[in-house]
């Protein structure tokens, strides 16, 4: 029975290319997903509440 099982980098086929890319999306996708999520979160739900003001919970 197998107690650990791994495969190095080469054997799975990726080269130094592939590895800067995938390196490069780790860093930058998180910071890109953040900044765009607090912006476009922000911005639609207040131009959803502009759009129907006399639609709010409690305003009836």
């Amino acid at each position: 029975m197998f107690n650990s099982f791994a495969l190095t980098v080469t054997e799975m086929g990726i080269g130094k290319i592939e590895l800067a890319i995938i390196g490069a999306v780790i860093l930058i996708f998180p910071i890109l997903f953040i900044y765009a999520s607090k912006n476009l979160d922000a911005k639609g739900v207040f131009e959803w509440m502009m759009e129907k003001p006399n639609d709010w919970i409690g305003k009836k």
